[in-house]
């Protein structure tokens, strides 16, 4: 198993979230997350991607314990590391820097991860092709449509070779025609990069796709 989460709990104050989670996922698998709002997703998502910590459980990552005994078994900046290289996220909003283009955007993970200018512009273009926009590697974020964005998102994502790929909501703000596309984009790029995905969305048509499909209710899988 590439992802292992074992009784993951987490609270906000009174609230708890979270209530003893289990879930795996194999390398290479796309697994939708569904369930109504406040049902514990997104707070799962974090918690899986490393950018939240849970109460308690434990969470290991491509062979690499991340979270156990309540807490992190990384440093701050090793964990940071581990996320940078190992983990790629996709986002409802994009998050694409305005100032910086489509190439630009893609690049910076791959700087942060120490890789030379030529190495990550190499990689950003490739990438870039293979979301469709070989075209558009010159254009800034405002210039770019709402699935021309998150295209750059997704590739962005994608610099560092990621083994995990975590994705919430990302085609909620897209049209129909839009979304459809964006959708078989993740399955393409699975397909030919082998990254494990997990999706968190409100749309059964992405969920029906996936080869597994789960259900939230108050802070547990149904």
């Amino acid at each position: 198993m590439i992802i292992e989460a074992n009784a993951i709990c987490k609270s906000f104050g009174p609230l708890q979230v979270l209530k003893g989670i289990d879930f795996s996922a194999e390398k290479g698998e796309v697994v939708s997350i569904m369930g109504a709002s406040g049902a514990g997703k997104s707070t799962l998502l974090q918690i899986l991607g490393t950018l939240s910590t849970p109460d308690s459980g434990t969470l290991v990552l491509d062979g690499q314990t991340v979270f156990g005994g309540g807490g992190a078994t990384l440093g701050s900046t090793a964990l940071a590391d581990f996320r940078n290289r190992r983990i790629g996220f996709v986002f409802q909003f994009h998050h694409l820097l305005p100032e910086f283009t489509a190439l630009e955007n893609v690049m910076i993970p791959a700087f942060i991860a120490g890789k030379s200018d030529r190495q990550a512009r190499e990689k950003a273009l490739q990438l870039l092709s293979e979301v469709g926009l070989e075209g558009r590697t010159g254009h800034k974020p405002s210039e770019l449509s709402g699935g021309e964005q998150q295209r750059v998102a997704i590739a962005r994502a994608l610099v560092n070779d990621p083994a995990i790929l975590f994705a919430d909501e990302p085609s909620g703000n897209l049209d129909s025609a839009t979304k459809a596309e964006i959708h078989q984009l993740f399955f393409d790029l699975r397909n030919r990069h082998g990254q494990t995905i997990i999706i968190v969305t409100h749309d059964p048509e992405l969920a029906a796709l996936c080869d597994r499909s789960l259900t939230m209710r108050d802070g547990l899988f149904i």
